[in-house]
């Protein structure tokens, strides 16, 4: 199964970005997104922005993984 994580470009050094991710910050490619600027939402797989997406996507996206990582924790708990 492949998945995409949520994230938000906060510096652009092109072909490369700064995002934050669940909050931490790593680079990614943007080369497969047109006209990415800082503040915009990605989608982010393999280390590269595969797809923009709107913030109330953003947000459902971030609240699940959220609730994944909570169960997650509450099981080894």
């Amino acid at each position: 199964m492949c998945i995409a994580v949520p994230g938000e470009i906060i510096d652009l050094f092109p072909p490369q970005a700064r995002v934050k991710l669940m909050g931490v910050e790593t680079t990614i490619n943007i080369q497969l997104i047109e006209s990415p600027k800082i503040g915009e939402y990605v989608l982010v797989h393999g280390g590269c922005a595969i797809e923009k997406i709107n913030k109330v996507y953003f947000d459902d996206l971030f609240n699940i993984f959220i609730s994944i990582i909570d169960e997650d924790e509450k099981k080894d708990g």
